[in-house]
């Protein structure tokens, strides 16, 4: 095994396993810190699934220690640290002091940080993160619930979150290939710079950066970061041989069902086309959960009373007022725990009650459904859209999943999934 990736959440995971898995590296992902005893087989790469990115500091960079000592037991000789490709993070962390961590983890003289991921919409241009093309803060993300980014210059954002000395590998040095970002990487870190931005605008520009940074110990970025590593790998004799991604899933037999606690742009536009195409669907409202009048029960007998043919649609997603307006009643915390404790408990019941196909949209709900479910290892299977594939559980119950961050994901995600199962 040559590439031990942290991810700060689970459906970031699933994101990098898949880019990892497209590219041609056998990648496993394992949901929590790996025991002691697992076997992952003959792979090039795991992906270890935190849960840590709106932790205080302090547990996140202790959870991504743990999981960073745990894969150099597994044989890592790379690490990376994968965070969200809209950098999410508040200025008290969590990824500035997480990679200073691993940095001093792994005794690297610097590291780099880069969400890009063009293919999704993102991109950095001259330090600045652009989402669909406008700033991320001019952005639905200048709304984000937990990690509201409201300043669009990553070297500031950085900056405010670490003691290091953050620099930046501009588009003209990325756009000259490898060899111009080696020599920017001289240039800044002798300078004193050991925390680089880099400029990503396109795949091609990902490839250049792949190949200069796959002998650094330690890489930080979103899944983009990773599309060139492979092909780096393999010139470079680190892996035998690169392997065709899977272009077909065979899911267990048994009941759909959608999850959705995020309440992003992109999750609210893909809930209003399934309720639009007839998709059973149930609104949550929190403040029900609070005060117990809707409960787990509530939802299961709910589900039992829609058609087995078909999904079901279970949603807390709402809009930006609304979700401020439960925040100030019930806390920030506790607004988005109360949503994400009742779909676990829900998802924990119902393998039992026949359903072995899930979607479940955003990243803090993927973790408390797949914990609940008691799944530790997936199979990555075939993309759906960018960044999101199905997989299918290696333990725990057989049931198939689709893990999608809550911005990521066209509008008909969640009605083109189901067409991709056999």
């Amino acid at each position: 095994m040559l590439l031990g990736c942290v991810a700060d959440d689970l459906t970031g995971a699933t994101d990098l396993a898949l880019m990892l898995t497209r590219e041609g590296l056998r990648t496993v992902q394992i949901n929590g810190l790996p025991d002691d005893d697992l076997d992952v087989g003959d792979v090039d790469a795991v992906v270890v699934a935190l849960k840590s990115r709106t932790n205080p500091p302090a547990e996140a960079v202790a959870q991504s220690l743990a999981a960073a000592t745990s894969l150099r037991a597994l044989g890592a000789r790379r690490l990376m640290f994968k965070y969200c490709s809209t950098f999410d993070s508040t200025d008290r962390g969590n990824i500035g002091p997480v990679a200073e961590a691993l940095l001093d983890f792994t005794g690297s003289a610097f590291t780099v940080f880069c969400p890009a991921f063009p293919r999704a919409g993102r991109s950095i241009y001259n330090g600045y993160l652009f989402v669909n093309g406008l700033p991320i803060d001019e952005s639905p993300m200048k709304d984000h619930p937990l990690t509201p980014m409201r300043d669009a210059n990553l070297c500031r954002v950085l900056q405010r979150q670490t003691a290091l000395k953050v620099g930046l590998v501009g588009y003209s040095d990325v756009d000259a290939g490898a060899e111009a970002v080696t020599t920017a990487f001289a240039r800044e870190t002798a300078a004193g710079r050991r925390a680089l931005i880099l400029d990503a605008i396109s795949d091609q520009h990902l490839r250049h950066l792949g190949e200069a940074i796959a002998d650094l110990p330690l890489i930080t970025g979103g899944s983009g970061i990773a599309l060139g590593l492979p092909d780096a790998y393999l010139a470079r004799g680190l892996v035998p041989r690169l392997t065709p991604p899977p272009v077909t899933i065979t899911a267990p037999p048994g009941r759909s069902v959608i999850l959705a606690g995020s309440c992003s742009t992109a999750t609210r536009g893909q809930v209003a086309r399934a309720i639009a195409a007839g998709i059973p669907s149930l609104q949550l409202d929190p403040m029900a959960l609070a005060d117990g009048s809707v409960t787990a029960d509530t939802l299961l007998d709910w589900l039992a009373a829609t058609p087995s043919e078909g999904p079901a649609l279970v949603y807390s997603s709402a809009e930006p007022d609304a979700v401020r307006a439960v925040q100030e009643r019930l806390g920030t915390e506790a607004a988005g725990h109360i949503v994400e404790r009742l779909l676990a408990e829900v998802a924990a019941s119902l393998p039992a009650r026949g359903y072995s196909r899930f979607i479940v949209a955003g990243g803090e709900t993927a973790g408390a459904v797949v914990g609940a479910l008691g799944i530790k290892v997936l199979r990555i299977g075939p993309e759906i859209d960018p960044g999101v594939p199905w997989t299918v559980s290696l333990s725990g119950p057989p049931v198939a999943l689709a893990l999608k961050s809550g911005n990521f994901g066209a509008e008909d995600f969640f009605l083109k999934a189901w067409d991709m199962l056999r």
